[in-house]
């Protein structure tokens, strides 16, 4: 098992949230994470029967991507709006929670920065936690899969699909990577590497994607599920049968998936989305499974978020997926 720290750019900073008391009873977030250190967690309490394997908050401060891709850039200040939205929740969690602090892109440098972030995903994965990494554009999820990529599980053969909920498939071919490209790089060092990408999304918007990108699609075996056939049942029927054909699961969650409604602080917010209930559930159901290796939360733009909903939002789906 690794012991090194992740090398980061921004160390974890203080969080703060409100305080009725030091007693289990009254924890809430902020009272209960912890710094993260190459001695934060020993090898033994990593993962142990019984109690969930610890896990490691990671920021990926960038919006190169977003802006690459013709958005609207912010979304570098999501992660410290995703800590802020955590701090005041109730800690009813049964495991470890760390802060790992930062990667930040520096000006253009996405690639540089999407290189960083993958080795200090590695570095977290090697050591038996889960990653779960605070966005930033969806030029995250690329950073995500070098991580994996280079993991020591993954080395080893360990079958990783990838489930995506997300409105967009983000599988254009463009000169440049950028939040609209990570799945078609994905496919792309997969098949360098000798495996097929296994790939799937829930909360495609028809209107949001165009025919090029549905042949894309196609041509790499995507399996999709469109926003307006996105019914309870429908999706947990999606899911289980996507996690019945792998042997763990990387889950990225582009924020706008949601509707605008509950999702106004995102590059694109959609006209329809997923009901909140149902990208909750695939939450819990992924959790359930056991199978659950990375998570990533993608494209919290907080400079047009409302009442902070968004934050709110994905903070959430953060606590019901360590739940």
């Amino acid at each position: 098992m690794a012991t090194s720290a992740p090398t980061i750019d921004v160390p974890p900073q203080p969080w703060t949230g409100r305080f009725d008391g030091d007693s289990p009873e009254h924890r809430r977030w902020w009272q209960a994470v912890s710094p993260y250190g190459p001695r934060a967690i020993p090898a033994s309490s990593a993962a142990t029967a019984g109690r969930p394997r610890a896990a490691v908050l990671l920021g990926f401060g960038s919006d190169e991507g977003v802006r690459r891709n013709k958005g609207r850039a912010g979304a570098a200040a999501g992660p410290a709006a995703i800590r802020a939205a955590l701090g005041p929740l109730a800690f009813h969690l049964h495991r470890e929670v760390h802060d790992a602090g930062d990667v930040t892109v520096a000006g253009q440098s996405l690639e540089a920065g999407q290189a960083r972030a993958g080795l200090a995903i590695t570095s977290l994965l090697d050591a038996g936690v889960l990653p779960v990494v605070l966005g930033g554009g969806h030029e995250t999820a690329f950073a995500s899969y070098l991580g994996m990529a280079g993991s020591q599980a993954v080395r080893e053969g360990l079958r990783v699909g990838v489930l995506n909920l997300d409105a967009h498939f983000d599988l254009r071919d463009e000169p440049a990577p950028s939040s609209g490209t990570p799945f078609l790089q994905m496919a792309r060092a997969e098949t360098a590497a000798g495996r097929e990408l296994k790939y799937a999304v829930v909360g495609i918007s028809e209107p949001g994607n165009t025919r090029a990108l549905f042949r894309t699609a196609a041509e790499l075996g995507v399996d999709y599920l469109l926003d307006e056939d996105c019914s309870a049942e429908n999706t947990h029927t999606f899911v289980a049968a996507f996690l019945a054909h792998v042997d763990a699961l990387y889950l990225t969650i582009d924020l706008d998936v949601l509707p605008a409604s509950v999702a106004p602080g995102v590059s694109a917010p959609a006209a329809y989305g997923v009901p909140l209930q149902v990208i909750s559930a695939v939450c819990r159901q992924v959790a359930a499974s056991g199978k659950l290796l990375h998570v990533d939360v993608a494209e919290l733009n907080p400079g047009f978020d409302i009442d902070g909903r968004t934050a709110k939002v994905a903070a959430r789906l953060v606590n019901t997926l360590l739940l």
